[in-house]
């Protein structure tokens, strides 16, 4: 069974930076793509950005091109999303995931992702 635990969550300032990590255990995950998304209360869970398994092609939203960057480190089967210039806008529970196809992600099939985590809070103060 795969487990996905985030860390690095917290309450900074606009314009600080967060590095939230996801660390995978169960099985190796370099066949899969990775994928963070975020929740507020009362909102849908919503696409941030994606990893593809191969060649490391990257997806971000629109509202965090240039300031967030997604990346993996498969020797120790675990994603990273680099957050920097954080506005109070990107306030957010953050959940990283992992599924086999990055279609998935493409498509935004949120529904279709294999694996979740249990989410790491951002708190962005203006």
């Amino acid at each position: 069974q795969v487990q996905l635990v985030e860390s690095g969550g917290g309450a900074v300032q606009a314009g600080e930076s967060l590095r939230l990590s996801c660390a995978a255990s169960g099985r190796p995950l370099n066949a899969y793509s990775w994928g963070w998304f975020r929740q507020t209360p009362g909102k849908e869970r919503e696409f941030v950005a994606a990893i593809s398994d191969r060649d490391s092609l990257t997806r971000y939203a629109d509202s965090v091109k240039g300031r967030f960057a997604v990346s993996r480190d498969n020797t120790k089967n675990t994603a990273y999303l680099q957050m920097n210039s954080l506005e109070s806008g990107d306030t957010a529970k953050y959940y990283c995931s992992a599924d086999l196809n990055y279609r998935t992600y493409v498509r935004g099939d949120t529904y279709r992702v294999q694996y979740w985590g249990q989410g790491t809070q951002v708190t962005v103060a203006s």
